[in-house]
């Protein structure tokens, strides 16, 4: 009514005017002072027209039928408009007959009759569902789209509210909106996206919801209007765009945290730890055991023998207690899948395990079990292939996800299992050459003499932690003639076989000097002439003679650190000698030193490997070294242990050879006193 602006015009039985609305002021120009009184035909019709509508009004009030139709009208400035009417007789309580005239402007009628037919064909045909709903929330109308979305007809919807219809709890979300925007007017224009299903279709759909209020004229509030679109499409694209970018996040952070040592252990579990738990519930790495201890691939029948390197699991699961702990052996037959993996070197994709998928995954009758009673329900089995061998497999199972593994899974197990493959590979190269300069340097070093004149000897040996290469680190304790005992400790630079051998030449030469009784400078000046002699390296050594009839030491070093002197009731020193120039580099001659060493006096002697470190100065750590020492009750093996123990660390880069010497009583042999 407020959007048409209807006047209503009271006429008595002789066509005279008694009530003016506001409205009709509105529509004819005339204010109620001008109009009350007067015959509405001569007012409001132009001449030509007095005769219709006298007859017409006769007729209604002559018969008390209604009249309605479009006619023109004169306005108080003297134009024309085409009105539309109602005219109605009314009786009163005198038996008096009366005239009513509603009417509107004819253009504005026509508008809004083609608004409302354009509103009910749009909301009738759109593709958007749309309810209304009164502000208790409960359905007021609801057009087709939304009865197919909802999957429950129009008529059912009427009166309910809307948790009667939509029930899943994901819905109060958007039945929160509506309250909010009923309270505040401030629309929600696709803000909520509910993922679900409904009786119309059990498939999983994706709806945008909108939300606005509906109000009068006047700003009284009517209910709320709600547009639901069906955006599963655009919600798979998105979740298909999300899980790429997952899953390639996924392969750049394996490319970072994968093959970070050359440790095969650690290499399989950095694998295993980027699976878990991002692509599945449990994973385990296992590896030839032929492949593993002498590099040969497994045999072409019967059972494959592996050894399992890393399992993990998202919680404590019997499908992890099916895969066997890391470093444990496993035979499976040849109609177990792991066997036709590492074979064939194709990938294995299960998307629904049964119980025979199940039997065939596991290595026995034990561990199928297992893996039954933990739910599995898919797996995928990915060989690892380095430079054309198969080294072995990743197994990943799912059971509590309960999204079976798709071919997308599979593309990036395959892709982490390739960059594992070639860092196993490299770790397990790498192990067997350190094993081999490690056995060939742990062959050259020396075993202590069962007896020397005058001197307790303790010796260690460690080899670098961080790397698969060996140093060239040794130490010597040599018995010469006289009771004399050579101490020598000396480090070649570099690492690796070429580093070892370099040594073993290099103590053998060093062996056969000191029989020839010769001061320690000299020693050093004749194994500076051999390093000079070798491609590409150099050394640093430290060579001690100790007399123990004069109770002294003759020391001479070529570039080595400083020995440390432990004295009894003294504090440890670090001694102060000629440090000379590294073997190998030749021009400068040696000088030897000569200490006085009383009883229980320890000498110690150390590769740099012991002391230095990237994040300390030196000073700093020489001087940790000589707080180390401040014990000297201590026996010798336990101040070596606590040496490595404090100054050590798992990841340094360097190997260590350590040697302590410590003075004890002695009494010449007979053959010595009458000389």
């Amino acid at each position: 009514m407020d959007l048409l602006g209807v006047a209503a015009v009271l006429l008595d039985a002789d066509g005279r005017i008694v009530l003016w609305s506001p409205q009709a002021e509105d529509l004819y120009g005339y204010t109620a002072q001008e109009a009350l009184g007067q015959y509405a035909a001569p007012l409001l019709v132009h001449e030509q027209n007095w005769e219709v509508i006298i007859k017409l009004f006769a007729e209604v009030m002559e018969t008390g039928e209604s009249w309605a139709g479009s006619f023109p009208v004169r306005h108080k400035d003297g134009s024309t408009r085409v009105v539309e009417f109602r005219n109605m007789r009314l009786l009163n309580e005198r038996g008096g007959f009366y005239a009513l005239g509603l009417a509107t402007d004819s253009p504005t009628l026509r508008q809004v009759e083609r608004d409302l037919a354009l509103s009910t064909r749009l909301i009738s045909q759109s593709p958007i569902g749309l309810a209304i709903l009164d502000t208790d929330l409960r359905y007021l109308a609801v057009n087709p789209a939304l009865e197919q979305i909802h999957g429950i007809p129009a008529k059912d919807h009427l009166g309910r509210h809307y948790r009667e219809i939509m029930t899943s709890a994901k819905f109060e979300v958007p039945e929160a909106g509506m309250r909010q925007v009923l309270r505040t007017g401030v629309p929600m224009v696709d803000q909520s996206t509910i993922v679900g299903r409904t009786p119309a279709d059990d498939r999983k759909h994706a709806w945008s919801i909108s939300l606005y209020r509906l109000e009068d004229p006047q700003g009284r509030v009517l209910g709320v209007a709600d547009l639901v679109v069906d955006v599963t499409d655009r919600y798979r694209a998105a979740m298909e765009a999300t899980e790429a970018r997952r899953r390639l996040a996924l392969i750049a952070d394996g490319s970072v945290r994968i093959g970070t040592t050359l440790e095969v252990e650690r290499t399989a579990q950095e694998l295993a730890e980027v699976i878990v738990p991002e692509l599945a519930d449990v994973v385990a790495v296992d590896v030839l055991d032929s492949v593993l201890e002498a590099g040969h691939p497994a045999p072409s029948d019967g059972p494959a023998v592996f050894r399992a390197l890393a399992v993990k699991a998202t919680h404590s699961t019997e499908a992890a207690d099916a895969a066997g702990p890391p470093g444990h052996l496993a035979a499976y037959d040849t109609d177990r899948l792991a066997t036709q993996c590492v074979r064939t070197g194709r990938p294995i994709l299960v998307t629904h395990a049964d119980s025979n998928d199940l039997a065939r995954l596991a290595r026995d009758d034990h561990a199928a079990t297992l893996l039954a009673r933990a739910g599995v329900h898919s797996y995928l089995l990915v060989p690892l292939t380095a430079r054309g061998q198969i080294l072995g497999f990743v197994g990943l199972i799912r059971a509590d996800n309960p999204l079976p593994f798709d071919e997308d899974d599979l593309a990036v197990a395959a892709e982490l299992a390739s960059r594992a493959a070639v860092c196993i590979d490299n770790a397990r190269s790498h192990q067997s050459v350190r094993n081999a300069a490690e056995t060939l340097q742990r062959s050259l070093l020396p075993e202590h003499p069962p007896h020397l004149p005058g001197l307790e000897v303790a010796s260690r040996y460690r080899p670098a932690q961080a790397t698969y290469e060996i140093g060239g680190d040794w130490y010597d304790v040599l018995p010469l003639d006289s009771d004399k005992t050579a101490l020598v400790v000396g480090d070649v630079m570099g690492s690796g076989i070429d580093a070892a051998a370099t040594m073993g030449r290099l103590r053998t030469a060093t062996s056969a000097f000191a029989d020839l009784d010769l001061d320690p400078a000299q020693v050093l000046q004749h194994l500076d002439k051999i390093t000079s002699g070798l491609k590409h390296y150099i050394a640093t050594c430290v060579y001690a003679v100790y007399d123990p009839h004069r109770s002294q030491c003759h020391i001479a070093t070529a570039g080595h650190l400083p020995p440390a002197l432990v004295r009894s009731g003294k504090h440890p020193e670090l001694l102060d000698l000629p440090t000379g120039i590294p073997l190998g580099v030749g021009g400068v001659a040696f000088e030897t030193t000569t200490v006085d060493l009383g009883p229980g006096d320890q000498l110690v002697l150390y590769t740099d490997g012991l002391v230095e470190t990237r994040h300390h100065p030196i000073d700093e750590r020489l001087e940790t070294l000589r707080h180390l020492l401040e014990r000297p009750d201590r026996s010798l093996e336990e101040t070596c242990d606590r040496l490595l123990q404090e100054l050590r660390r798992p990841d340094d880069p360097d190997d260590v050879a350590l040697l302590i010497a410590r003075t004890q009583p002695f009494t010449p042999s007979s053959e010595h006193r009458q000389r």
